[in-house]
């Protein structure tokens, strides 16, 4: 069976970077699947497979289309349950959704006021302009006015993770002794500012930046060979 996941890229396609993404691309590797990965811009993502989606991850696996990072990972738990599992059962499935709760709100907020213009740096030109539109009008002012003090929003990105220095210092993932989906979540979202922007903005001994140092060794360290 050919599977392919479509993932979101800037002007350089080896650098994808969408936290949505790694998810699915860490979801893929825990359950041992083979796969191959298809970056695309922002404008060339409702081009591909028919229109099926404005948004990525997309999954093709067979004559199966997935969208959705989280619905990917139940797609996956579901159809191949005699591979690792991602939950562990329905508490780790409603666990993710809590992870999920606070990488979006808090997280990914704070990423997106630290990252934005970098992202915008990082795409071919027809996609600055997409990507300039669409923000602006879903922050409602320029781009540059969004996040005007950078190294502010930096100094308070470390106390956001706070709840991730509590829960490890009881054990290494998220999810155990071992990785799961709740681990691949806020990895996701590390993996978007580190590519993004070239740091997750940690002092090397913080409890988290060495959970994130565990998850890049993953599966051959796929996640850290991406620049």
């Amino acid at each position: 069976m050919s599977r392919t996941l479509y993932t979101l890229c800037g002007a350089d396609s080896a650098r994808p970077f969408s936290p949505h993404c790694w998810k699915t691309v860490m979801s893929l590797r825990h359950k041992g699947l083979e796969f191959a990965e298809a970056p695309l811009p922002f404008t060339e993502i409702p081009k591909v497979e028919n229109g099926a989606t404005k948004i990525v991850p997309l999954l093709r696996d067979g004559e199966q289309l997935v969208a959705d990072s989280f619905a990917i990972a139940l797609y996956l738990e579901e159809t191949y349950p005699d591979r690792p599992s991602l939950f562990r059962g329905e508490g780790g499935k409603a666990m993710a959704r809590f992870v999920e709760g606070y990488s979006q709100m808090v997280l990914h907020t704070a990423i997106s006021r630290i990252a934005l213009l970098d992202i915008h740096d990082m795409l071919a030109p027809v996609d600055k302009a997409y990507f300039r539109t669409n923000r602006e009008e879903r922050f409602g002012k320029p781009l540059e006015q969004v996040a005007p003090d950078r190294a502010a929003e930096i100094a308070a990105f470390p106390a956001k993770l706070e709840p991730m220095r509590h829960m490890l210092k009881f054990q290494p993932f998220i999810g155990g002794e071992r990785p799961l989906f709740c681990d691949y979540i806020p990895f996701g979202a590390l993996q978007w500012l580190r590519i993004t922007t070239g740091s997750i903005h940690l002092a090397e001994d913080d409890p988290v930046r060495l959970w994130f140092e565990r998850c890049l060794d993953l599966y051959d360290g796929e996640a850290r060979a991406v620049a």
